[in-house]
């Protein structure tokens, strides 16, 4: 069974309307990323970080996977799929979709700050300002802080290595080292894009097709092609 690795941005979400930060009239306009995303602000204004992505997460539950999210459930079918995302909420997992790694942290989870494989899940919406974990460190949200490394992208790269079709979704390929993710497909692995807009020196070496369209569109499209194209 061919291997189809699916990279994925805040487009995919977006079509859910999920803001995104880049979004001039979304949540994060009313946000400076300095003062809600950094380590810094979370030790300079604990009530102020924990109160946005509290709103996130109520934001989040409101919300459900659109189109894109459920083609690529149908893709499982007909391949092994491995999603990795650079999303921070569940809509992947719960359109249906069984192997999905997030790079950026993961908004419906706390952990430790002293021990960062100390996650716990989180009830409903509201992470409480004293919150604590099993260790009894004040928790955290289970997100990458801007300046932050990101855990999880040597699997990542593991996990692009391994693809004999790779896919980048809703993604602007502008935040590192997430975007640098398709440079590690083999070379000739056939890469497809879907997004409304080409990313400007977007590294990729072998573009197979570009879709210039929103995910919700474009995606369940892109999915029957690949079905007729790589599953006989």
């Amino acid at each position: 069974m061919k291997r189809v690795v699916v990279f994925t941005g805040a487009g995919v979400s977006a079509d859910s309307g999920i803001a995104t930060f880049r979004d001039s009239d979304g949540l994060w306009a009313s946000y400076r990323i300095e003062d809600v995303c950094t380590p810094e602000a979370l030790a300079r204004n604990r009530a102020r970080v924990i109160e946005f992505y509290n709103i996130r997460r109520r934001e989040l539950l409101e919300k459900e996977p659109n189109a894109g999210h459920r083609a690529l459930v149908e893709l499982e079918k007909y391949f092994d799929v491995k999603i990795v995302t650079q999303n921070v909420d569940n809509l992947h997992e719960r359109a249906g979709s069984s192997s999905v790694l997030h790079l950026h942290g993961e908004l419906t989870k706390l952990r430790s700050p002293k021990n960062p494989d100390l996650v716990v899940p989180i009830e409903g919406w509201e992470q409480r300002l004293d919150e604590r974990g099993p260790d009894g460190e004040l928790l955290r949200p289970h997100i990458v802080f801007f300046g932050e490394s990101v855990p999880a992208f040597d699997e990542a790269t593991r996990i692009a290595a391994s693809a004999d079709v790779m896919v980048v979704i809703g993604s602007s390929l502008a935040v590192y080292p997430a975007a640098s993710l398709v440079r590690y497909a083999r070379p000739e692995v056939p890469v497809y894009l879907v997004d409304p807009h080409l990313p400007a020196g977007h590294g990729i070496r072998n573009l197979k097709e570009y879709l210039p369209l929103r995910s919700a569109e474009g995606t369940p499209l892109l999915v029957e092609k690949l079905i007729k194209e790589y599953s006989k």
